[in-house]
């Protein structure tokens, strides 16, 4: 069947799906009906891998086509995880330091710029800091 839509052709072929009427029927508003089953159901393949608590499963009975199996993600040394938990700890020190200095500038009423000055001029982390506003209390021994 050719269709038109939007000025673009195409073809349509509708599944053709092959029922039995079944036994169970009756009238309903003066009108005949009757339950249809399908004589085979239909499979559908599933278009992508399915996965559930990162399991990955399937129907029985059914391939996905063309998948490819995942690539192996390359293990992270002792040194490059130490390396990013360091720099996350020291940047969020660097926030809540920041955040203390512009209340405290913000208390005392002093100007907005005096709020930006220590960090955008030095860029470091005052060295007593860490030792007396750390979030770990019980950790530092």
């Amino acid at each position: 069947m050719k269709l038109t839509y939007r000025g673009v052709s195409y073809e349509y072929n509708p599944i053709v799906v092959e029922t039995t009427t079944g036994e169970v029927g009756g009238k309903y508003r003066s009108r005949d009906w009757r339950f249809r089953n399908l004589k085979k159901p239909p499979i559908l393949v599933p278009r992508a891998n399915l996965t559930y608590r990162g399991v990955t499963y399937n129907k029985p009975d059914t391939a996905i086509p063309g998948t490819a199996a995942p690539e192996a993600t390359p293990a992270v040394s002792m040194a490059d995880k130490a390396r990013t938990l360091m720099a996350d700890r020291t940047q969020a020190v660097k926030k809540r330091q920041q955040s203390l200095l512009s209340r405290a500038v913000e208390e005392i009423g002093a100007t907005d710029e005096v709020s930006k000055h220590w960090t955008h001029i030095q860029g470091q982390i005052q060295p007593t800091f860490r030792d007396n506003y750390n979030r770990f209390g019980g950790a530092v021994s």
